[in-house]
């Protein structure tokens, strides 16, 4: 099928069994919206928000449904205090967040990649995140299932980034129907779970005892971790006859291609956690360049966990242009 990244997300989240969709317009996720509208298997509301969008999913996976929102930018902001709660209450829903230059309103419809540290730290507290960043129409059909799925295993929101670039892109793909997991949350009213933002122990709220916190947030952390090595996905592409490594991702990690002969390149697609094999790739190469549409979120990221020293090139306002980032990376090179 010819599809567009927003339209083939869409399919491939009815083909894993969403029953709800609550979501606002926005550019450039508008499309996913609708696309769902009138899907007989599909309950959608277009809501006065993204809070609004992002508590009624709450709520109807609570109520045994398989959920989605998708948003950009700004709306994602408004989502993050809801995202906690859901964290807190081990709900699983899946977000798109279709990313455009920010931060605000900033250009409605130009792609960028600015969002990546607000999909890891976003909310208040501690949590740990599932995030999933595809490259192209297909990966983007293919990791949808994937998101649901981590979403059911880990009980957890589990984010899906695209971009105003690959979410736009037309390209003819396989639409496969790939095993999915089953709904395994108990819908509200028939079990005894009390479900609570608060601090708890065995569903009942414990607010004054910080052994409880430790004991908590160690649990989140551990179930989200367990689940996130099931979905250890990269790409690789070694270069023997090199000593840089080019580390992009998304949209941008489509130019880096051109650049095979001269970098070895390392797309993480599953961008948080940070895939951990990157380490003894890194090892291999002298110099790390991390090539982004933004002023160095995950470079940051990489240097912490390498302990290294990284190159950025930065590229910003939304267009992607071809000399400009050779003529960067030509420079780093010598």
């Amino acid at each position: 099928m010819l599809l567009q990244g927003n339209q083939a997300i869409a399919l491939a989240a009815i083909k894993s069994g969403l029953k709800f969709f609550a979501g606002y317009p926005i550019t450039p996720a508008s499309e996913i919206l609708h696309e769902l509208v009138n899907k007989n298997t599909v309950k959608l509301l277009q809501m006065e928000d993204e809070i609004a969008s992002i508590n009624a999913i709450i709520g109807a996976s609570l109520a045994g449904a398989k959920v989605m929102t998708a948003t950009s930018g700004p709306g994602f902001s408004l989502m993050q205090e809801s995202i906690g709660h859901a964290h807190m209450m081990e709900v699983p829903l899946v977000i798109v967040n279709v990313q455009r230059v920010g931060p605000s309103t900033g250009m409605p419809t130009l792609p960028a990649q600015g969002d990546l540290l607000q999909c890891k730290y976003g909310s208040h507290g501690d949590y740990f995140p599932i995030v999933f960043y595809p490259n192209s129409v297909d990966e983007l059909y293919k990791y949808t299932f994937k998101a649901f799925d981590a979403a059911e295993e880990s009980q957890s929101p589990v984010i899906l980034l695209s971009d105003g670039y690959v979410g736009h892109l037309y390209e003819t793909i396989e639409t496969i129907d790939y095993p999915i997991s089953k709904r395994s949350l108990a819908p509200l009213g028939t079990s005894n779970r009390h479900f609570t933002g608060l601090t708890h122990e065995d569903s009942k709220p414990a607010t004054s005892d910080p052994e409880v916190h430790k004991k908590l947030i160690k649990h989140l952390e551990t179930k989200q971790k367990k689940v996130s090595k099931k979905y250890n996905d990269y790409e690789y592409i070694e270069n023997t006859s090199s000593d840089t490594l080019l580390i992009t991702y998304g949209a941008l990690s489509r130019v880096s291609y051109h650049f095979r002969e001269d970098f070895a390149i390392y797309r993480p697609i599953r961008i948080f956690p940070m895939v951990e094999i990157i380490k003894d790739i890194a090892k291999q190469y002298k110099e790390i360049v991390v090539m982004e549409m933004n002023t160095g979120q995950y470079a940051n990221e990489v240097e912490r966990l390498l302990h290294r020293k990284v190159n950025l090139v930065s590229i910003l306002g939304g267009k992607i242009d071809l000399n400009e980032i050779w003529s960067k990376l030509r420079r780093i090179k010598k």
